[in-house]
């Protein structure tokens, strides 16, 4: 059958691009805080969650925070002596010299939280056959389609048989990482480590 010729998508999004003008707004506060600041410290962080980095930047809101690529936060700096906006700052890597407080105070802030798919598992979780009285009995589909052998009895989810999560040191899958979350297993560090 040939395809309408009345019958066209249209996208009805408004979403405006976040171009040149970001860009240059991350520009100018960086260069702000080049002038305001003694410091200058660059971080990665492992196992990434928005609520955990929020935690943080309320903790240090008194100093400023940027997140950006890494293109554009080297324009910022200077990529060569020619276009540095102050005197080393293309080889701050190099040159960086850790504030001791500030890298005592990250290297002991840890939180735990929920593996994700792909993390490796920090411990051997299994289950024995008993009464799984937490779960209302509308989730025993979806605790059987992960895997687990369960059924319902008078109401209540049961777990039939012996039931291993996962083993020491082997990769997560996304239905091994969804089980350890509904019983509440956390094997993710969050933390952030200064370079």
């Amino acid at each position: 059958m040939p395809k309408s010729k009345r019958d066209k998508k249209v996208s009805l999004t408004q979403s405006a691009k976040k171009g040149l003008e970001l860009k240059q707004n991350l520009l100018e506060e960086l260069w702000k805080c080049v002038d305001t600041y003694k410091y200058l410290f660059i971080f990665s962080v492992a196992n990434m969650r928005n609520s955990k980095l929020k935690d943080i930047q309320n903790a240090w809101k008194h100093s400023g925070m940027f997140f950006g690529k890494n293109k554009v936060m080297m324009v910022a700096l200077g990529r060569s002596p020619s276009d540095e906006y102050k005197d080393n700052l293309p080889q701050v890597s190099k040159k960086l010299r850790v504030q001791e407080e500030v890298n005592e105070w990250f290297t002991k802030y840890t939180e735990m939280d929920f593996a994700r798919a792909g993390n490796k598992a920090t411990f051997t979780m299994s289950l024995d056959p008993r009464l799984l009285e937490q779960f209302p009995d509308s989730m025993e589909p979806q605790l059987r389609q992960l895997g687990l052998p369960t059924t319902l009895r008078r109401g209540v989810v049961t777990l039939l048989s012996d039931y291993k999560m996962c083993k020491e040191g082997d990769m997560l899958t996304p239905e091994q990482a969804c089980v350890l979350k509904l019983f509440g297993y956390e094997m993710a560090e969050f933390k952030v480590t200064i370079k």
